[in-house]
């Protein structure tokens, strides 16, 4: 981490414990996309983005497959400013083209509860992909609230709010390049 950006990051009382490195999160999504490119080696997989979120995660894991892809985005509300899923999600932007028929990979930022990704999963599926899975950065086992597979995982973290790599909370804290605790 350079000295201006550790300085930055000391000066800030809500930045708490780093859970992933930036070079954490480098090596973890390169042997990702290794595992992607050889499961979809013979297709054509569309990559879901779910904004704002997965934006960090979904560039990097592009640039480290080796086969042919497309990608779009969704964006969904579940939280607000809030630390909480209400529960209740609502589609903010709905995918650009048609997927039936489509090798579809939601790319999340985290899973937390699992009710949003689970009403992204019944949509979509009612639109007739050829397959979907289900690749996140992150995931909190013990906060699911509903049974959700999720084929490709990059880490799982505990039962805590985070911040960085796209996370964020009252949309600030996206940009660092690590995951961290949201303090007290």
């Amino acid at each position: 981490m350079s000295d201006a950006r550790a300085a930055a990051t000391a000066a800030d009382p809500r930045i708490g414990e780093i859970l992933a490195t930036e070079e954490q999160l480098s090596a973890r999504i390169g042997e990702l996309g290794a595992e992607i490119s050889r499961d979809y080696a013979d297709r054509n997989v569309l990559l879901v983005g779910v904004l704002k979120g997965a934006v960090f995660f979904l560039s990097d894991l592009m640039r480290h497959l080796g086969i042919p892809c497309e990608v779009d985005f969704m964006a969904v509300a579940s939280y607000g400013s809030s630390t909480d899923s209400s529960g209740v999600v609502r589609i903010l932007k709905d995918l650009d083209v048609p997927i039936q028929g489509r090798h579809v990979l939601i790319v999340e930022d985290i899973v937390d509860s699992g009710l949003t990704l689970s009403y992204l999963l019944r949509t979509m599926r009612a639109r007739d992909p050829a397959s979907l899975e289900v690749c996140a950065l992150l995931t909190k086992p013990e906060r699911r609230k509903s049974n959700v597979n999720i084929r490709y995982i990059g880490f799982e973290i505990p039962n805590r709010f985070v911040i960085g790599y796209g996370l964020d909370y009252a949309q600030r804290y996206r940009q660092l390049p690590y995951v961290a605790v949201l303090a007290d």
